[in-house]
């Protein structure tokens, strides 16, 4: 199974606001974080908000937040969200049309990764390596943040 750039996006940025719960978090932080185009993270956090993963909040201490809770939230949820109903094979200019064994195959193989990916909420994902909270909530930091060396 392959999942799309825009799909990755949207799993890091939420993966950043389930490590960020207890603020409204600027869409530029988040650029800087992963080192991502902040014109394709806008995309991605529009639809986002859109499916109402995301709530986000204009002006000047504007940016997002989580809709609900990390622990609440599914990977699966948010990837099968975020993918649409894409099929793991075009099939629409294939000869074996409607008469192709492999498609009941693919669609039970499409359905059992998703289901595997609903067995982890965000909160699970940022909890499950020893360092990805540390990790992310340390690349929150500007260079602002930090105190000049002398």
């Amino acid at each position: 199974m392959h999942l799309s750039k825009f799909t990755d996006y949207a799993l890091r940025v939420c993966l950043y606001l389930g490590a960020h719960q207890d603020r409204v978090v600027p869409i530029s932080e988040i650029t800087r974080a992963h080192g991502l185009s902040q014109s394709n993270l806008m995309k991605v956090v529009q639809q986002l908000v859109e499916g109402g993963f995301l709530k986000s909040t204009r002006g000047r201490s504007g940016g997002v937040t989580l809709a609900r809770p990390a622990a609440e939230i599914r990977v699966g949820e948010l990837a099968r969200f975020m993918e649409g109903d894409s099929r793991l094979v075009d099939c629409s200019t294939c000869i074996l049309i409607g008469a192709c064994g492999l498609v009941r195959g693919m669609n039970e193989a499409k359905n059992a990764f998703y289901q595997s990916l609903d067995r982890s909420s965000l909160a699970d994902a940022v909890l499950a390596h020893p360092r990805t909270l540390s990790v992310l909530q340390r690349s929150a930091k500007t260079d602002a943040d930090v105190a000049p060396v002398k």
